[in-house]
This record gives structure tokens, C-alpha cells and sequence, in this order.
């Protein structure tokens, strides 16, 4: 089995690197937010653990491991910051050729089938306003006697 030449491996690697999914890099984005949140709280954490220097004896081993600990936290969020501003630049480059589409195209929406439920909404609508009349009217019928019957009676 032969391998590649490693001149051909920069080229490939470029190659993934421009391939990388939107949705990955948003992941990754996700990931990078979470890691930097952590951070932060880490730091955080760390400050309120330290002492302040107000006339109280301190041990110059204890400060420098809190000291140096917090400077790793402080630079490894820096590095964190880069590396969401760089998904942030590829995710920005990746979508900037597309066109924003409105909200309303989205929404699946095909116009005959709502044309033919309406149709049939208003011809049902119609047809139950009709039964409703001529109900009414044939209870002013069936009523006038009774009416007229009530009011002899009085």
C-alpha cells in the first residue's frame, strides 16, 4: 500500500475546510459559546476564592497557582473569542450568497385546494342559510294559528 505524497495533503485539508456544512460550523459556534460561558464561570469562581491584599498574610505559593490559573482561563478564553469570530466570518461567507427569502414563501400553501375548500364552505354556508329560512317561514306559518288562536283566547 502506497501513501500520498504530503504535498498533496494542504490542498485536502483546504478542500475540507471550504466543505464544511453551515449547520457544523453553527454547532461548532454552539460549542464554542458553551466552552467560553465555563470559562468565564471558571474565572469567576477563581476571583471570589481569592483573597485581597487588605494587611492579611498571604502564602506566595497559593497566590501564584491562583494567579497562574486565572491566566490560563484569561487566554484560553481569548482563544475561544477567535475561534467563534472565525465560525462567525465562514458562517457569514457561506450564507452571503444567498437571498433572503420571506417568511410567507416557507409556509407551504398551494392555492387550488384552499380555491375548492372555499367554494365548498360557501356553497355549504348558502345552502344551510336557505334550510334556515324556509324553516322560519314555515314555523310563521305553523305559528299564525296558534298566534291567532292565543289571542282570541284573551
Amino acid at each position: 500500500m502506497t501513501t500520498p505524497p504530503l504535498a498533496q495533503f494542504p490542498g485536502q485539508q483546504a478542500q475540507a475546510v471550504r466543505d464544511v456544512n453551515t449547520a457544523s460550523l453553527c454547532r461548532i459556534g454552539q460549542e464554542t459559546v458553551q466552552d467560553i460561558v465555563l470559562r468565564t464561570m471558571e474565572i469567576f469562581q477563581l476571583l471570589r476564592n481569592m483573597q485581597l491584599p487588605n494587611g492579611v498574610t498571604y502564602h506566595p505559593n497559593t497566590h501564584q497557582d491562583r494567579l497562574g490559573k486565572l491566566q490560563e482561563h484569561l487566554r484560553m478564553l481569548s482563544v475561544l473569542f477567535r475561534k467563534l469570530r472565525l465560525v462567525y466570518d465562514k458562517c457569514n461567507e457561506n450564507c452571503a450568497g444567498l437571498d433572503p427569502i420571506p417568511p410567507e414563501q416557507l409556509i407551504p400553501y398551494v392555492e387550488d385546494d384552499s380555491s375548492k375548500l372555499d367554494d365548498r364552505g360557501a356553497s355549504q354556508i348558502r345552502s344551510s342559510s336557505e334550510e334556515r329560512r324556509e324553516v322560519l317561514e314555515v314555523n310563521k306559518i305553523s305559528a299564525a294559528p296558534v298566534l291567532f288562536l292565543m289571542s282570541a283566547v284573551k
